[in-house]
């Protein structure tokens, strides 16, 4: 059996010679697509429905509460949702400035790189997407709370 396995990882054939590497690629393609990445997505699935079960819960305790549980409840309601529309807008704040700097130092490294034509222009590309998150958020989107 070792003589085997020495065989198919040696390289003195060279019609074995790419086996090694094939037979790692190939189950580490398994390993990725067949174990790693269900088991991933389905633990984040677990996770979001296990926080989803405990906000409704509190929810549920907090209207039922007696007196102001109900307002209570809404505010809590309310609260969750700007704090989570101020995380979106930090958000793509940060990814218009990373894209604007992407764009500038693509465009210089181009402009130093190829001097033949215009290539460098394309770095404009990332810096205008940059742009356009950066005008979202500080003129079309909706103010916060």
């Amino acid at each position: 059996m070792a003589h085997f396995i020495l065989q198919f990882f040696s390289y003195s054939n060279d019609a074995l010679e790419s086996y090694g590497m094939w037979l790692f690629l190939s189950v580490g393609a398994v390993a990725l697509f067949g174990i790693f990445l269900p088991l991933a997505t389905w633990m984040d699935h677990r996770r979001k429905e296990r926080e989803a079960f405990y906000k409704s819960e509190t929810i549920r305790r907090i209207a039922e509460a007696p007196g102001e549980g109900g307002n209570a409840a809404v505010q809590l309601l309310r609260e969750q949702e700007r704090m989570a529309s101020m995380k979106t807008r930090e958000g793509l704040k940060i990814g218009g400035i990373i894209n604007i700097g992407v764009g500038i130092g693509v465009t210089i490294f181009l402009r130093a790189l190829i001097h033949s034509g215009p290539v460098y222009l394309c770095g404009l590309i990332p810096a205008l997407i940059g742009a356009a998150m950066l005008v979202y958020v500080y003129v079309l989107a909706e103010p916060a709370f």
